[in-house]
């Protein structure tokens, strides 16, 4: 198309995303006031051929063609499964994503449709749902970009979907030691494997994508110091994921666990995992996906609110209870495959209203001994 303008015109691509809808972009000036110099001012005839290379490879076929953030979602799906991450990363966007982004080329995108898309999905989610997802998009796309030197409106995406402020507030849900007895009770009156795995998380603090890679001989039944080696979660990026997911940790875990775990795996081999679907089959490297009804009817049943309480929150309160009962953050956030910095970060209120506090009040300036004489000091 063209696009007439007080200057040069400008020509402009137009191209239908195969859902009934369209994307349009200006690739290169017209040559009305100026020759055509087949770069940037080009003639009619090169703008067609121009705009055909740009919608269809340089060579004409498809096998060339500009990548699509469709496309650039397939690879960086691809990219995950080899370094044993999780793809849901590249799966969940396409949910929220327009059928006109999802085909529209990643060397066209511009930041005015990405942030129009990103502000659209305000109030139908969390602003810090929408930081990760745009997380998700973004790494995508620069994945692309380093397989294609076409590509070079990095700035772009950056801009379009830069993190929405005020959103890195930690909505931790922190749940009283009796709502958890009350919750893990709950999911085992439901299904006695959910409740088994609701237990292990409430008891050891992790991840559900960690728990349920859990194998048989990862528990260690001590008569009376039993524990699972747990395995790490490889959060935190880098290309060595597939090391990290084999690394274990030690995490203590109740006797009357340990019991459940061991009865539970009776009879199965050891590299077999060790927490398993009612159905025999294993849980999902997202879990979630699989027992997130059953939560909200727990959540539900113990009086709360699904859209605030999850799984998720036996975590939180796992890491809450350990600060509160003293015991040093360093020590909570190895037990909880976390950093310190995320600690701080993210319970800093419960380590300054409960720890600091009763370590702190030690140190306060003591009451002047009293003077010599016939006064007897009492013996606290």
């Amino acid at each position: 198309m063209y696009r007439r303008n007080k200057t040069n015109g400008t020509w402009v691509l137009k191209a239908s995303d195969g859902h009934g809808a369209y994307w349009t972009k200006g690739f290169a000036l017209a040559d009305d006031f100026e020759d055509a110099d087949a770069k940037t001012v080009l003639t009619f005839y090169q703008a067609q051929d121009a705009a055909k290379k740009l919608a269809r490879g340089e060579d004409g076929s498809a096998s060339n063609a500009p990548i699509t953030v469709d496309g650039a979602l397939k690879d960086y799906k691809r990219d995950l499964e080899a370094r044993s991450a999780n793809p849901y990363n590249a799966e969940h966007p396409r949910l929220h994503l327009t059928p006109a982004l999802l085909s529209k080329p990643v060397a066209l995108l511009t930041a005015t449709e990405l942030k129009r898309w990103r502000d659209g999905l305000l109030g139908t989610m969390a602003p810090a749902t929408i930081n990760r997802l745009c997380r998700c998009v973004n790494a995508a796309l620069a994945l692309a970009a380093q397989h294609d030197a076409r590509i070079k409106n990095r700035a772009e995406w950056e801009t379009g979907l830069a993190g929405l402020p005020d959103a890195t507030e930690a909505r931790n849900v922190i749940l009283p030691d009796d709502k958890v007895h009350e919750f893990v009770a709950t999911a085992y009156g439901l299904d006695d494997k959910f409740g088994l795995l609701m237990e292990t998380l409430a008891i050891t603090g992790a991840r559900p994508s960690q728990a349920v890679r859990l194998r048989v001989e990862d528990l260690h039944d001590h008569p009376i110091r039993p524990k699972v080696m747990m395995p790490k979660s490889a959060k935190g990026g880098g290309r060595n994921r597939s090391q990290k997911k084999i690394e274990r940790y030690s995490v203590p875990i109740t006797v009357q666990l340990a019991t459940r775990l061991k009865l539970a795996a009776k009879g199965r081999a050891d590299d077999a995992p060790l927490l398993m679907q009612s159905d025999a089959s294993p849980w999902d490297k997202n879990p979630g996906q699989n027992y997130h009804r059953q939560v909200d009817k727990v959540v539900t049943a113990i009086g709360l609110d699904p859209a605030d309480v999850t799984a998720y929150c036996l975590r939180h309160s796992s890491i809450v209870r350990m600060l509160k009962m003293s015991v040093p953050i360093r020590l909570v956030a190895s037990l909880h495959n976390t950093s310190v910095a995320m600690i701080e970060k993210h319970y800093s209120k419960h380590i300054t209203e409960h720890s600091i506090e009763d370590i702190t009040r030690a140190g306060l300036l003591s009451e002047p001994a009293p003077a010599a004489g016939n006064v007897v000091a009492m013996v606290r």
